[in-house]
């Protein structure tokens, strides 16, 4: 009865290693066929490179960063001076943190000429366009100032973000755009589809639907330098030609360069992943939340319970253009209680900026 036992035990024990390893081979025979989607990355010469069931987390830390370079335009205005000189300071405290694809940085000074800020802030000087051509409007030296700069320039990275003065980071930023598509921002007020008649023009029915153009500015825009090379000479073209015609001027008024990129990227099938986690706009946005940068382009009015008094001048208030042609100074009050998280935040960041940046005033 023993060795009857012991035959039965070993011939149990080898049928059911003969029923595993047929069960193994036919699983290994289903990975060799195509799998429909995603998992046909993970072959390579027919072989998988990864378990297609369980894949093995990738070390982050050893992919390579898609470093972008940040560009922002400016005259030599004390105005556009001091929040350049904030913007840096910002910049510099976030740009080797953990998560950030922050490269290099320049200032793209379009007056001409250099000024005492150079040895400060990574500078390229540019020419402004010919007397009177900007017919008043002076933003039309942002467009020729970028195409300058990418002509002649040295320009590590591969990306550029497209900033401005008024920007504060609150933030590591990381390369926000993929697969040829840049990174924007989407403004409420670009609306392509309630201008279609006037910018058919620069965007003729044979190159697209109108919903091509991406609701966007320049600004912020991560995109790949050398799509912006290709963008930035018809972004000036078409600025200059919406300036020029009546319909279009009037119709963009102060946002008309920033229709103008709009289309110039359409026109170069370049389109855009609309991040609105990209910046917030005080005091309308309240909250920080997820956002890369604070644009502080609105006046912030409060009376001194935390109630916004916007149109009318606050008991408290910060607004940029109290500082056109002079320096803010150090130490600004804070906002009273109640003010939203957002306004109390950007006045802080400008008090430690303007605290730490040397020769601050003058």
């Amino acid at each position: 009865m023993g060795w009857g036992k012991l035959f039965f035990t070993v011939v149990i024990t080898l049928s059911a290693a003969l029923i595993t390893y047929n069960i193994l081979i036919s699983a290994n025979a289903s990975f060799k066929q195509e799998f429909p989607g995603p998992s046909n990355n993970f072959r390579k010469g027919g072989i998988f490179s990864q378990d297609p069931i369980i894949q093995m987390p990738l070390d982050k830390s050893k992919s390579k960063k898609r470093l972008f370079h940040t560009a922002v335009t400016s005259s030599d205005s004390v105005y556009n001076t001091w929040q350049c000189r904030i913007m840096y300071y910002w910049f510099k405290k976030f740009k080797d943190e953990e998560n950030s694809e922050m490269g290099g940085f320049t200032r793209i000074l379009h007056n001409g000429k250099p000024d005492r800020f150079m040895d400060e802030i990574p500078t390229f000087v540019a020419q402004p366009l010919p007397s009177g051509m900007d017919q008043g409007y002076i933003v039309l030296n942002r467009p020729w100032a970028f195409v300058q700069w990418l002509q002649q320039a040295q320009i590590e990275e591969d990306y550029i973000l497209m900033a401005e003065p008024d920007h504060v980071i609150v933030k590591p930023i990381p390369n926000l755009s993929m697969d040829g598509l840049g990174a924007a921002f989407p403004f409420f007020y670009i609306e392509p589809k309630k201008y279609e008649s006037v910018l058919r023009k620069f965007y003729p029915e044979e190159r697209g639907p109108i919903t091509d153009i991406d609701p966007i500015g320049n600004s912020p825009v991560i995109v790949g330098k050398e799509a912006l090379k290709k963008i930035a000479p018809t972004w000036m073209n078409v600025s200059l030609a919406m300036k020029k015609d009546p319909e279009a001027d009037k119709a963009f008024g102060w946002v008309l360069e920033m229709y103008a990129y709009a289309v110039s990227s359409a026109l170069h099938n370049v389109g855009n992943i609309l991040h609105k986690e990209f910046m917030i706009q005080p005091p309308w946005d309240t909250e920080i939340g997820k956002a890369y940068i604070i644009h502080y382009t609105y006046g912030c009015d409060y009376d001194m319970k935390g109630k916004m008094t916007y149109g009318k001048i606050g008991e408290w208030r910060f607004d940029k253009r109290s500082y056109d042609n002079k320096w803010p100074p150090r130490n600004l009050s804070l906002p009273p209680p109640g003010v939203p998280e957002s306004v109390v935040t950007l006045v802080k960041m400008v008090n430690e900026a303007t605290a730490n940046i040397p020769n601050w005033g003058s």
